[in-house]
């Protein structure tokens, strides 16, 4: 098929990081194209080129023939071009067709014409399938439907390549499908998509085309994904061999660490009691809604608990705020590493010491010596790709970013319980291997770690022990070797009319 978007011979730098070198790959008309690579392989580099964000050092972006000159997102946005960000761009206080319509309302001298607005953007919505109502407040969105407001944006918009960017992170299951049914009915009108994910499972539904980058170089482009296999796709990503990407460690297991006893609070209104022992890795799993975070953030005394208690090696411990939870052991990695989990505009040393400052600067005297120890120790241990611990953290990959903040755990003193909420969300394949080496590491150590994750095939593959959440209520507590994706599905829906249609298998690490 002939290419109607042509990457050719790009390059750019950053000081200290050669984050694209010489790049060059093609896409069809009318194809979905998936974009692959580890954290830092250069792929959101290249989405900022192509949205006209940046500007390359050397090589050019040609569409249709044409190469383009960006000066500017709005320079791109008249080529035809429109990224869609994990970060979505819409204001929360305007309905969905004020977003829609935003920065060229129909109208005229200054009198917006709203019958107008309102009946084009109820008829698009309707022709590419999205049922929203277009006086709704995108306040009053689920993040689903933030997301086709999103990319009917770059429908109305007439765009004609459109790349999207982790689109399904922070997706449910069913607005997931949604999603892919509208791709779909693009990629049949003609448009480019260029799919960037770290899911295979997607990229293999959604796809045509593949490209793969690592350490910013071309890794591997299949101009028919029908040619390729996943171990292949995970080889060119990180250019070695993964057998077992979960790498499943038995180890002994002593007594019980954590005790939890009928907890609730606000969010979370019926009592829950399980216990994790020394050595333990027990996955929380459970739908939206199930509970799991809101236990989580009230274990830490994030939120405040409306009753029960919390036990540290058999010794009650009140945890009614962070510090206190840290003080008694027990630390937590949020779910929003961005909004909570890091410290923005702070640098990885600083990211890293925020916690255990008070231990060696009890008196507010910063010690920049031992601070700089702490980070280069923990860079080493964690292998923390990154040029300097002086390198601001937003400037660090996901996989990254989660590697400093359990740094931050770990140069912690007296830390016995670690509550981790999707620890490998939005990180890709080579780096989870690397996150799970260091969580099996640490309840090698006696640690009771407690992983919360929405991705099934994880949390059977790395954990000891799931626990099912529904609806805030224990569904079912399994040993690993009751592990079954369909029992576990089961309790996680227990009003499921027909539960023989849940798929019937297992995941052995």
């Amino acid at each position: 098929m002939q290419s109607f978007l042509d990457f050719r011979g790009l390059s750019k730098a950053y000081p200290g990081v050669q984050a694209l070198s010489d790049v060059s790959f093609s896409v069809a008309k009318g194809a979905v194209h998936g974009l692959m690579g580890e954290n830092g392989a250069g792929k959101s580099t290249l989405i900022r080129l192509l949205s006209g964000d940046q500007s390359a050092d050397s090589g050019e972006i040609v569409i249709d023939g044409v190469p383009q000159r960006y000066r500017s997102v709005g320079d791109a946005f008249q080529a035809g071009v429109i990224v869609i960000h994990q970060e979505l761009q819409l204001v929360p206080e305007l309905t969905v067709a004020e977003n829609l319509w935003l920065g060229r309302f129909p109208g005229r001298a200054g009198v917006i014409d709203r019958a107008r607005l309102q009946g084009v953007v109820r008829d698009k919505l309707s022709e590419i399938g999205i049922d929203i109502d277009p006086d709704a407040k995108v306040a009053s969105l689920s993040l689903g439907e933030r997301q086709m407001v999103e990319i009917a944006k770059a429908v109305m918009a007439d765009a004609r390549v459109i790349a999207l960017d982790e689109p399904t992170s922070s997706l449910s299951s069913r607005e997931s499908e949604i999603l892919f049914a509208l791709i779909d009915r693009l990629r049949a009108q003609g448009k480019v998509i260029l799919y960037v994910s770290h899911r295979l499972d997607e990229i293999f539904r959604l796809c045509d085309s593949l490209t793969v980058l690592r350490d910013g170089k071309l890794a591997a482009h299949h101009p028919e994904i029908a040619s390729v296999t996943r171990d292949q796709i995970i080889s060119e990503m990180v250019g070695r061999e993964i057998a077992n990407i979960w790498g499943f460690r038995p180890r002994t297991q002593g007594a019980v660490r954590l005790e939890v006893k009928d907890i609730a609070g606000r969010k979370l209104r019926h009592p829950l009691s399980f216990t994790v022992r020394k050595g333990e890795i027990l996955g929380l799993f459970g739908l939206i809604g199930a509970g799991r975070s809101e236990a989580a953030r009230l274990i830490y005394g994030a939120d405040s608990r409306s009753q029960g208690t919390v036990s540290i090696d058999g010794v009650a411990v009140r945890p009614d705020s962070p510090p206190d939870a840290i003080r008694a052991g027990i630390v937590l990695c949020p779910e929003d590493r961005k909004a909570e989990g890091i410290v923005q505009g702070r640098n990885i040393e600083e990211n890293m010491a925020i916690s255990s400052r008070r231990h060696f600067s009890p008196f507010g005297i910063l010690q920049p010596k031992k601070e700089a120890e702490l980070a280069e120790r923990f860079i080493a241990k964690l292998r923390v790709r990154t040029p300097s611990r002086r390198q601001d953290i937003v400037n660090l990959s996901g996989g990254n970013q989660q590697k400093v903040i359990l740094g931050r755990w770990l140069s912690e003193q007296g830390v016995k319980v670690l509550i981790i909420d999707e620890p490998t969300r939005g990180i890709d394949v080579g780096a989870k291997s690397e996150i799970y080496d260091i969580l099996y590491e640490l309840a090698s150590d006696g640690m009771a770690i407690v992983v919360i994750s929405s991705e099934l095939p994880e949390v059977m593959g790395i954990t000891d022990r799931i626990l099912v959440l529904c609806q805030g209520r224990v569904a079912a507590d399994l040993p690993r070797d009751q592990f079954d994706e369909r029992r576990i599905l089961a309790a996680a829906l227990p009003d499921i009319a027909n539960a023989s249609e849940l798929p019937n298998q297992q995941v052995h690490a």
